[in-house]
């Protein structure tokens, strides 16, 4: 700790930091713009100016910049100083020379950082009266709106975009006094996370442009904390609503999690919600026109479940407390975990190696500070793209620490240290049978089958002591390569090895946990991170249940005759003639879900049910930690949660295991007492009755505009507002106005900090941790005592079958995910997902022209699919887009054989 003073006032500080960073954390409104946490200081904006003194006698002082100066014990330093005052107040006025003054139709209007500075400093009037230089915007694609007048050249965009999160097509082009942030030329930004610079800039130059279709300020919103629906990591949301649609999805600072960022999928794949495939009202068949109340549907469904045998499918995209609350309506011996066999066993190899290994599974802020990282059979960037995010700040851990030991700098001095640093990396090494994005910082890479890969990561696991079988038969080139990273691995103090579900094979994720398992076992400190499909599929696997085709069993044998379905579309989990087999023997299916789909064409009831911004729930990440969203609106007509759904119907049916349970709480209660795994649910957030002041926290800003007239072309009144009796939050403008728990914060604002940046104001320490904690809480923490579960089977070599074709899954973050396709944006950008790749000798071996359409019958079902050459793939290994609209290839891999012909068949 060092002691300086400010203003005369002595202040205990850490060291390591810069004076913009304590000045903030300290609670003092110093104006910025090029600094940013996440992305240190580089002095380009000169907004932070403070005087700093030799002594107590030292009365004249030297202006310095905050951002570049370190603390220093003893130093004394003013920010009300005339002149740093009066410095700052000319600096601004300089940066707003030729900015256009358009804050009346700007979308950042109300939420912009330049406005909260420009007041901060006192620059009321401008002093420029001549022509503004002018610059053309650029078409940047769906998610990003350009507007390059607006410019003050803090050059954050660049350095977010190019620096931190390693793209390649968004640069500054400059000549004498003209500055331009942009492409060569419009088009779409490649980046997976461009939508960041909608928040990283401190103006509007880049907004959202989703946003802009359906405009709102931010002022007029009602806001509530959420969690990502789009992987299986978690990250943490705020969504924004006016007029019951959701507006605007904005990240919501987790210092665990995804701190200050989000990728496209999570930031713009939210138009689901406002969809006009919504199904919106109860519906039963055969009924005059389908549609009927919510009471009769109450009542015809219980009279169901009392007089016949019923099974429940539950399912990953749905909450916690959906999913416990159907397990309890069917009974747990009825209950169907609703993931396809390859999901559901790599889900529960995840789980077994989570709760039963020693080794921890790190955050994603944890993961950012490895010093070598392996990646096996992983292509992040579209699986888990925030990790593959982290992965870009991990390896340059290594020579950071380097620079900083060679030319004394902190960390936070970002410029000098990427001089320093080049363009070395630290070491990463990839094996996949695909290129990655990654690929550009690897030491290593190694592409073959995945069974194959599985053996290299084998023999390193067996080189650092695990008690595997002998992996015989590598070449020489596989050998060296695992001398390479057994060295590498060795030398690491904190190595990263992550696995996952990406390529079909679960060996590569039981390789990745022997290596992990093997370090600790030798003394070092290992994380281990594995990817999952789906938002909530770890939490489901933690409540347990039967395989989805066991169902079909259920049903042939006469131990059921009705099915409920939550949230799930069944054509995607299996092989259709399966869910066909289920809707044959089922005298009714019950479907609770939020989208038609082929699963809601086939059910005989229909329950509309709210998505994630119309619903309370907790889902459980990858890292095992679970999260609670809220509900944003309350939604028209009978939409509702489908835990409540539930509840209704358990009442009528006289189901005593949910006896007496009514609210969010109550469920959370039952469901953690009843599941000891779970228990520590129940302390995720404060329960309903929790006040501060008295009062609830509001979702609605103080400035909350217009609520009389929403309504007013039905009554010229104004409602009273929906009452929330689930959570502490309330559904208005009124309530308390301080710095709410961290997971019941809806948005962040703070007097005089109208932007995001405001979140400063919110951590312990700046970019650490919120006051009291993160959101969320851990259910799986390493086993450290007993004998360590290796997994000693070392898999057999691939060997390509004369004949046959092993297909892949791809997977895409544009164009995978169900939900995340009913936005236009994101459908816009998903690759052609009708075609097969390839090796080419395997197209000449077959006589199939490349780019030819080719028939295939997998299992009885047909699909016309252009053949596209990849020489990546080896022999007898075909690849195909996972998530491909209407197909039925549900579980890859999978094996088809040729008849010498172009139309292969089922083996």
């Amino acid at each position: 700790m060092a002691t300086i003073f400010i203003d005369n006032k002595p202040y205990e500080v850490k060291d390591g930091k810069n004076l913009l960073e304590v000045c903030l954390q300290l609670g003092l409104n110093l104006p910025y713009f090029c600094w940013h946490p996440s992305l240190g200081s580089v002095g380009a904006c000169r907004q932070c100016a403070i005087k700093s003194f030799k002594d107590e006698d030292d009365t004249k002082g030297r202006i310095v910049m905050s951002c570049m100066e370190p603390v220093r014990d003893k130093m004394r330093i003013s920010v009300e100083d005339k002149d740093a005052t009066s410095f700052r107040e000319h600096v601004i006025g300089w940066l707003m020379t030729n900015h256009p003054h358009d804050c009346a139709v700007c979308d950042e209007g109300g939420s912009c950082h330049l406005q909260d500075m420009t007041v901060m400093t006192g620059h009321s009037y401008r002093d420029y009266r001549f022509t503004k230089r002018t610059y053309n915007n650029q078409d940047l694609g769906p998610f990003l709106n350009h507007e390059m007048n607006r410019c003050i050249q803090c050059y954050r965009c660049v350095r977010f975009y190019k620096d931190y999160a390693g793209g390649k097509d968004l640069n500054v082009f400059a000549a004498h006094n003209h500055v331009y942030f942009g492409r060569q030329q419009s088009g779409t930004l490649e980046s997976e996370f461009s939508g960041n610079l909608a928040e990283v800039c401190p103006t509007g130059v880049f907004t959202d442009k989703t946003l802009k279709s359906h405009y709102t300020r931010k002022w007029d919103m009602t806001y509530a904390p959420s969690v990502c629906q789009g992987c299986s990591l978690g990250c943490n949301i705020s969504a924004g609503e006016r007029y019951g649609s959701i507006r605007q999805i904005v990240n919501r600072y987790n210092g665990d999690v995804n701190g200050y960022f989000l990728c496209d999928r999570g930031r713009y794949g939210y138009e689901f919600v406002n969809s006009d495939q919504r199904i919106v009202h109860p519906a039963i068949r055969p009924h005059h026109n389908g549609t009927s109340s919510r009471e009769y549907i109450i009542q015809e469904v219980a009279a169901k479940l009392r007089n016949g045998k019923t099974i429940g499918i539950g399912s990953p995209r749905a909450s916690l407390e959906s999913n416990f609350v159907l397990r309890q309506l069917v009974g747990a011996e009825h209950f169907y975990l609703g993931m396809s066999d390859t999901d559901h066993d790599h889900t529960n190899i995840a789980l077994k190696i989570l709760r039963d290994g020693p080794v921890r599974t790190p955050s994603l802020h944890e993961a950012e500070q490895a010093d070598m990282v392996l990646i096996l059979g992983e292509d992040l960037t579209n699986t888990a793209p925030m990790l593959a995010l982290a992965v870009r700040q991990a390896v340059r851990q290594v020579p950071m620490h380097e620079a900083m030991e060679q030319v004394h700098l902190a960390a936070w001095h970002d410029a000098a240290l990427r001089e320093a640093m080049q363009e070395t990396k630290g070491p990463l090494f990839i094996l996949h049978t695909f290129p990655t994005k990654l690929d550009e910082l690897a030491t290593g890479i190694h592409r073959d089958a995945p069974e194959n890969l599985a053996r290299i990561a084998y023999a390193v696991s067996r080189q650092l002591g695990a008690p595997v079988t002998e992996v015989k038969n590598l070449n020489d080139t596989e050998q060296a390569l695992v001398d390479q990273i057994t060295a590498a691995l060795k030398a690491a103090k904190r190595p990263l090895i992550i696995g996952g579900y990406g390529t079909g094979y679960d060996h590569l994720m039981k390789a990745a946990a022997n290596i992990s398992w093997a370090l600790m076992q030798g003394g070092a400190q290992p994380m281990l991170s594995l990817t999952l499909p789906e938002c909530n599929s770890l939490g489901l696997e933690m409540l347990g249940g039967h395989r989805l085709d066991s169902a079909v069993d259920a049903l042939k044998n006469g131990e059921a005759d009705t099915v409920i379905v939550l949230e799930n579309d069944l054509y995607r989990r299996a092989d259709k003639h399966v869910i066909d087999e289920i809707f044959r023997h089922a005298k009714d299916v019950i479907l609770a879900d939020h989208l038609y789909n082929p699963t809601a064409e086939k059910a005989t009831v229909l329950l509309p049910v709210g998505t994630f911004a119309e619903a309370d729930g907790t889902i459980v990440n990858n890292e095992g930690r679970a999260q609670r969203y809220y509900q944003v609106y309350v939604p028209k007509g009978e939409i509702q949660e489908s835990w409540r759904w539930f509840l209704q119907i358990a009442e009528k049916a006289g189901v005593e295991r949910l006896h007496g349970l009514h609210l969010l709480d109550d469920v959370v209660w039952a469901m953690t007492t009843t599941i000891p795994a779970l228990a520590a649910v129940a302390h995720l957030a404060p329960t309903a009755d929790f006040r501060m002041a008295g009062q609830k926290i509001p979702r609605e800003p103080h400035r909350y505009s217009g609520r009389t007239a929403m309504l007013a072309n039905e009554n010229v009144s104004e409602p009273k507002p929906p009452e929330d009796e689930d959570t502490p939050l309330s559904f208005t403008m009124e309530g308390f106005r301080g710095e709410a728990p961290a997971p019941l914060i809806p948005f962040f604002w703070t007097p005089g900090w109208n932007s995001v940046q405001s979140v400063n104001k919110y951590q312990s320490e700046i970019g650490g941790h919120l006051h009291g904690g993160d959101p969320g809480k851990r259910l799986l923490e390493p086993h450290v005592n007993g004998s360590i579960p290796f997994f000693t089977e070392t898999p057999q070599p691939y060997l390509p079958m004369p004949g046959h074709l092993h297909v892949m899954p791809v997977f895409s973050i544009f164009g995978s995910d169900e939900l995340s396709m009913h936005t236009p944006g994101i459908a816009s950008r998903a690759q052609d997902f009708f075609c097969i790749y390839m090796n080419p000798e395997d197209l000449h071996a077959w006589d199939i022209t490349p780019g030819s359409w080719v028939n295939f019958h997998i299992q009885g079902h047909a699909y016309l699919l252009s053949a596209v050459p990849n020489n990546w793939l080896p022999r007898g290994i075909a690849a195909m887009n996972a998530g491909l609209p209407g197909s039925q290839i549900i579980d890859l891999p999978q094996c088809i054989r040729f008849n010498n012909s172009e139309v292969p068949s089922t083996t």
